[in-house]
């Protein structure tokens, strides 16, 4: 853990939810060890997904982990939850008492170049529940990270950020309803890791 407490930086969206953002939450020995067991030991999948009415294949490779009938579903794909490997798992609480919010799975998205990307969206699917509150913990290279509101909005109410590794951004109560957000290619980016912890309501818990 870092010797002293990293301090939030909160971003206000003008449609509605918010932002808090730790630019640095993690120490540096802590951000290696997360990035090296977890791509190293997780069976991270490339699975198709439909967008569209056509399947194509994720831009990234992906890991489910959650507790167990944790299940997820997005984009006609199934996701049945990996237990949690030790190091997430001392991990979890520390995320949940930073979000405010308990969590039950993490999805782990592994970027392995500024090719690989996340399309806009919202975390909104129905096992996340009405109002969901989604910690977005970052490992490896920094990415640009947009929001932009799901209604016609001015320009200027897009949000962009740059995420570094070891950082840690809860998106509050509120913000998947009014945004939708994404991880856009970008040139010469080396690999990153970043985990999203969720709470799936139909997991029990």
């Amino acid at each position: 853990m870092l010797p002293f407490p990293p301090l939030p930086r909160p971003i206000a969206l003008p449609r509605g939810g918010g932002l808090t953002l730790w630019e640095r939450w993690l120490s540096a020995a802590e951000e290696a060890e997360l990035f090296d067991t977890l791509t190293h030991e997780l069976p991270f999948r490339h699975d198709p997904i439909r967008l569209f009415g056509r399947e194509v294949l994720q831009p990234r490779l992906v890991a489910w982990v959650g507790d167990p009938g944790a299940a997820y579903t997005y984009s006609g794909l199934t996701l049945a939850p990996l237990p949690w490997p030790p190091l997430l798992a001392a991990l979890r609480p520390r995320v949940e008492e930073a979000a405010g919010a308990p969590f039950n799975a993490v999805l782990l998205n592994w970027y392995r170049d500024g090719a690989d990307s996340m399309g806009l969206h919202a975390d909104d699917e129905p096992e996340l529940g009405p109002d969901p509150v989604v910690a977005s913990l970052s490992l490896g290279a920094p990415r640009r990270f947009v929001l932009e509101p799901k209604r016609k909005a001015a320009r200027s109410d897009r949000v962009t950020l740059t995420l570094p590794g070891a950082s840690l951004l809860v998106m509050h109560a509120g913000t998947q309803a009014a945004y939708r957000h994404g991880v856009p290619k970008q040139a010469h980016a080396e690999t990153r890791l970043n985990l999203t912890f969720r709470r799936i309501v139909r997991a029990g818990s």
